[in-house]
């Protein structure tokens, strides 16, 4: 028997077949998901549902075929984001994803509308959340006239592979939107009505394993997760001793903990059931080393009058063959702000005569990256392992070197190339009724 994980990124779309008895992962698929559309507000990021749903289905109908009989479908996929849905379930919008920037536009009293969102409801509100856009575009005039549901694009898709027209959305997921209320569960009617939104907007929420429904009739497939959870749950195989890190376009900190507050800088998120996960998020993240190599390939266009086609390689064959500097650039890798002070910028300090080098600039990137998310964790004694995920952190060894000593923790790093994927499998098969629970389906996670 096998069983499928889907993961609907910002940049790829993956699936995964997987094997049951083994968690051997037989074929991983991946899509690029090029599907942004251009708008004539530079602060919207906007990508096409539709487009993404075609290519979720030709992923899923390609390892359906290839490796039936298949048990279950996981779904999961990129948070905070959101589309307007019709009464048939279609979608009337184009995907307003998370790096959406709508909610840092001013509003009112010199504030923006996440801040302006944030007073009036007590819920702390950033740009890209989902209720945060809802808000912008309502306040605006632009909700669609005929929407009637908003969700995310993962609970789009797991409702269509399902052929039904009313989606659910999973309290993984409900709490990136915002407007939710942690301990409950649910999402606060009065908070949603007093910014003068719809609640009947808001789907149904789900804080369970369930299924929502089948695919061509005889796959179960189940409530669509968020991507930070489902990266978590496939990557972590002991909630009491391991913390979770994930760099990729963006980058997070995740461990378990019980519902109490959240450190400064960090959210408290529902994972399944009734545990939380406490989540520090950095919106550059692995961006941030993207950033540097650009900057390099920019410099040696100045230097050279030439163009080349790509600064890693270079990048590597260094990191291969030095060590952190004893005089290193102290670099502050917040160049997208943060979710607190989104006007935040990066820096770089602790410049001199002998470390103003591009060698130095390389180490103190990876070093920024590594104590931005040091920053946002509550050190905990049980903590003894960790878990890194996310290809930013899986190529990068010397970016592993780094957060390991930062942390003073063992690194290990899972053998399965898509965290996401194989957590919303996981997720799946638990939800399907293959596990008793998410503790045995996690017993199929190995470590390189």
């Amino acid at each position: 028997m096998n069983i499928i994980g889907l993961d609907i990124g910002t940049t790829t779309i993956c699936a995964i077949a997987v094997a049951s008895e083994s968690g051997k992962v037989l074929r991983s698929l991946t899509a690029a998901n090029d599907t942004a559309m251009q708008s004539t507000k530079p602060y919207e990021r906007l990508q096409n549902p539709q487009k993404i749903l075609d290519k979720c289905y030709e992923l899923i109908e390609q390892l359906t075929a290839e490796f039936a009989p298949v048990a279950c479908i996981g779904v999961t996929g990129q948070m905070h984001g959101i589309v307007y849905l019709d009464k048939n379930g279609d979608a009337l919008s184009p995907l307003y994803y998370w790096q959406d920037e709508s909610g840092n536009e001013n509003y009112k009293d010199s504030k923006s509308y996440a801040e302006y969102l944030s007073d009036i409801t007590g819920y702390k509100m950033a740009t890209g959340f989902g209720g945060t856009t809802y808000f912008c575009h309502a306040v605006n005039g632009l909700v669609p006239e005929n929407a009637v549901k908003i969700c995310t694009i993962h609970d789009y898709a797991a409702m269509k592979l399902c052929n039904k027209n009313i989606p659910v959305m999973h309290t993984s997921d409900a709490a990136s939107f915002g407007l939710f209320d942690l301990k409950s569960l649910c999402f606060d009617k009065a908070a949603i009505e007093k910014a003068g939104l719809s609640f009947d907007m808001f789907p149904e929420v789900s804080k369970g394993f369930d299924t929502l429904g089948m695919y061509k009739n005889n796959i179960p497939v189940s409530v669509a997760i968020g991507d930070n959870q489902a990266s978590f749950l496939g990557s972590v195989n002991n909630f009491d001793c391991c913390i979770l890190v994930n760099v990729g376009t963006g980058s997070q900190i995740s461990y378990m903990t019980d519902f109490s507050e959240a450190p400064k800088g960090t959210e408290l998120r529902p994972c399944c059931s009734d545990s939380y996960i406490c989540v520090g998020s950095s919106l550059c993240g692995g961006r941030a080393f993207a950033l540097l190599e650009s900057f390099i390939r920019e410099t040696a266009r100045l230097a050279c009058d030439t163009d080349i086609k790509s600064a890693y390689p270079a990048i590597d064959k260094f990191l291969a063959n030095s060590e952190m500097p004893e005089n290193p650039l102290i670099v502050s890798t917040r160049f997208c702000g943060s979710r607190d002070c989104p006007a935040e910028r990066g820096s770089i300090q602790n410049l001199a005569v002998d470390n103003f080098t591009p060698q130095a600039l390389i180490w103190g990137v990876l070093s920024g990256m590594a104590e931005e998310l040091k920053s946002m964790y509550q050190k905990n004694p049980k903590h003894t392992i960790m878990i890194g995920s996310g290809n930013g952190l899986r190529k990068n060894k010397a970016l592993q070197l780094l957060f390991s000593q930062s942390f003073g923790m063992q690194l290990k790093i899972p053998s399965h190339n898509e965290e996401a994927s194989f957590g919303a499998a996981l997720f799946g098969m638990t939800a399907a009724g293959l596990c008793k629970d998410i503790s045995q389906a996690q017993k199929l996670i190995k470590y390189i």
